[in-house]
């Protein structure tokens, strides 16, 4: 019994309870549903423009390699209308009318101690105002130092020290001066193992009044040093690593006698738990802001294996890293290296789990051991006026690929299901369909998409999206529908009779006067790789900007992988066509999803697919009829495929090789059926 008892407490100290890792397999695909695409669009306008900075010392990671290392954007507390941005490489800005100056040094402040150059957030990595800046001139800002140069020692520390992290205080003699004048002092000195996950935010609640007990409270985002996953520090309430800290700024009672403890954070005069921790069970808390109408903290979350996820996040909560991610039981140590997550244990209790997530979604060939380059950046709920479309939706991302996502809020409960995703579209002010890395221009060298995507906020709520990867930043001054411009009123008659149809292979096709039906499974063909079998409807005009309304129907069993059939559009020649593919699999290139064949083997241009091992969520799964719109606009290049009278589009592409052409319906290698066609739109000049 004895031995028994002892083997249940070493499993449940690698992080899978026995009970668990031996009744359930490992989890592959912790959240099998991906991103709804939204048909809204946010506009976004350049606000402001950074010069180039560079690492201190010289970069040894490439992906440092940005123009300006530019992390956040708020505006100073003080009704001036200046907005703060810091820049990892040392200088803190102040921004007023989009044009930006130096406001303080900080590398130069902490000259030689200062370190940039490796670690994707060492630096001058945050500032926060105090929200009676204008009266007290207090900031607080975050820098790194390398330990081997420094002279001081750590308030806390992790068992080997590479890097402190270091909180500083700022007292300005002027507020009102655009260029810093006065003291600084230390206020809080942590030791990292790595060089990664160190403090990556600081802030204080902005719904929070005078005479609020949260009112000039500190909130520190603290990472748990990137020593990898067996590392149980984010557990331990002894250490400030891995937890969300709450201290007071202006208290004398911390242990280091430069900051107090506020009486009511949760493990205050609790022994063995330090009493600066509000929250803790994090990997890389990487940014938190509260709903200004409500008052909850929503927290982004970058994962280690899988997920990434948002906490609404409350005094006293275990996240459970590293005995968790996201929803699943996380093994520190499994035999095999990909093993790493089971489903929860019944009964599962002490530990909170996201309100939003997604997951990484590897390559099928991906080595389980390496970096899939996939981490959230976390947002803000819109509460400003400029944006109705926006209001009460969380507006966060991805930061490396630069996708822009919304939650609704009222979705985001504790406890529950995980708010949908939606994954919002970009237009610049012409209204151009645009994405981040488009915006943002080349990537890091080796990484040429990655984004370096950040948010911040204004005294008014609106938003604003950053990028490293350029220095520059975009307000969201409205929305826009994406493919909703006018198609034009021309109908074609007919659509259903035989005469009005060319298949590739007649002999493979029937005809009812009320269906198309491709009754035979096509057959490979010489030339670029295509669809194998599709017809081509010939009545009526060939058509510029189109909208296609159908019912199809796939007639393979439902037991058959890999079932699709396709709708074609801006056909010229059996080499140079759009077709929306819609299928039951959307974890290969060649599936459900937008293509293009011109004159070469067919290429994927939707917006779903992730580069690696997902697109849009599939489309047809069952032996049903299912409505399918696509909207073809050339002159914008935008294509939208709608299902089953969904308000969202299920696949989106911006194109613009084809101006006009014909429409059709086929497929690979299955057979199935077209109803109800209806095509309209605007005959080509």
């Amino acid at each position: 019994m004895r031995r028994f008892v002892l083997a249940l407490v070493l499993l449940a100290s690698l992080g899978v309870p026995g009970t668990a890792r031996a009744a359930a397999a490992p989890v592959y695909d912790p959240v099998p549903t991906e991103p709804v695409t939204s048909r809204l669009g946010l506009v976004l306008a350049e606000y402001a423009s950074f010069p180039q900075s560079f690492t201190d010392p010289p970069l040894v990671d490439q992906r440092l390699n940005r123009t300006a290392r530019i992390n956040t954007v708020m505006e100073l507390p003080d009704g001036s209308g200046r907005r703060a941005v810091p820049d990892l490489n040392g200088n803190l800005y102040l921004v007023r009318n989009g044009v930006p100056h130096v406001y303080l040094d900080v590398a130069a402040t902490f000259q030689p101690e200062f370190f940039s150059g490796r670690g994707l957030g060492q630096g001058f990595g945050y500032v926060t105002f105090h929200p009676d800046f204008a009266r007290n001139g207090r900031f607080y800002t975050i820098h790194t130092e390398e330990a081997a140069v420094t002279a001081e020692q750590p308030d806390y520390r992790q068992a080997t020290v590479l890097y402190h992290g270091v909180i500083t205080e700022w007292t300005a003699t002027d507020p009102a001066a655009d260029t810093f004048a006065g003291t600084h002092r230390e206020v809080l000195r942590i030791g990292f193992g790595g060089q990664i996950h160190g403090i990556q935010e600081i802030n204080f609640n902005p719904t929070a009044e005078r005479g609020d007990r949260d009112y000039g409270m500190l909130y520190l985002a603290v990472g748990d040093g990137g020593l990898g996953v067996r590392n149980t520090d984010p557990q331990d309430l002894a250490l400030p690593h891995g937890k969300l800290l709450r201290i007071d700024p202006a208290g004398t009672d911390a242990p280091n006698g430069r900051y107090g403890i506020p009486p009511d954070n949760p493990f205050a005069g609790r022994p063995g738990a330090l009493g600066e921790i509000y929250a803790y069970g994090f990997r890389d808390p990487h940014r938190f802001s509260w709903d200004t109408d409500t008052g909850r903290m929503y927290l982004g979350h970058i994962g280690e294996h899988a997920v990434e996820a948002i906490y609404e996040v409350r005094a006293g909560d275990n996240m459970g890293w590293s005995d968790r991610e996201g929803r699943y039981v996380f093994d520190r140590a499994p035999a095999n290296p990909c093993d790493r997550l089971y489903p929860l244990p019944e009964g599962d209790t002490g530990y909170q789990y996201p309100v939003a997530e997604y997951d990484h979604n590897p390559a099928a060939d991906w080595n389980c051991t390496s970096d899939v380059g996939v981490a959230v950046a976390g947002g803000f709920v819109y509460r400003g006026s400029d944006v109705p479309a926006l209001r009460g939706k969380y507006v966060f991302g991805d930061l490396v690929n630069g996708w822009v996502f919304y939650t609704e809020v009222d979705e985001m409960r504790r406890g529950g299901k995980p708010a949908t995703i939606h994954r919002l579209h970009l237009y610049t002010p012409a209204g151009r369909a645009v994405t981040m890395p488009e915006l943002s221009g080349p990537g890091a060298p080796g990484d040429p998409n990655r984004v370096d995507l950040r948010f911040g906020t204004d005294a008014r709520g609106e938003l604003y999206l950053l990028a490293k990867a350029n220095g520059r930043i975009w307000q969201v001054t409205g929305t826009q529908t994406f493919a909703s411009g006018p198609v034009g009123g021309t109908r074609v008659a007919g659509t259903m009779r035989a005469t009005n149809w060319a298949p590739v292979t007649p002999s493979k096709w029937r005809f009812t006067g009320e269906q198309v039906i491709l009754a035979e499974a096509g057959e490979s063909r010489p030339g670029p790789r295509r669809p194998f079998e599709y017809a081509v409807l010939t009545a009526g005009p060939v058509f510029a900007a189109v909208e296609i309304k159908a019912r199809v129907r796939l007639d393979e069993p439902v037991e058959v992988t890999n079932r699709d059939v396709i709708i074609v559009f801006g056909h010229r020649s059996d080499t140079e066509f759009y077709y929306a593919h819609l299928s039951t699999d959307n974890t290969i290139y060649p599936h459900n999803g937008i293509f293009k064949v011109n004159n070469a083997d067919r290429e994927r241009i939707d917006l779903q697919w992730n580069g690696r091992s997902r697109g849009a969520n599939p489309a047809v799964v069952d032996a049903r009829w299912h409505h399918v719109t696509v909207r073809h606009l050339p002159a914008t290049g935008e294509i939208a495929v709608y299902l089953d009278g969904a308000r969202d589009p299920l696949m989106t592409a911006r194109d613009t090789t084809f101006p006009s052409g014909r429409v059709g319906f086929g497929s690979f290698d299955n057979i199935g059926r077209m109803r109800d066609l209806r095509v309209t739109g605007t005959p080509a000049a």
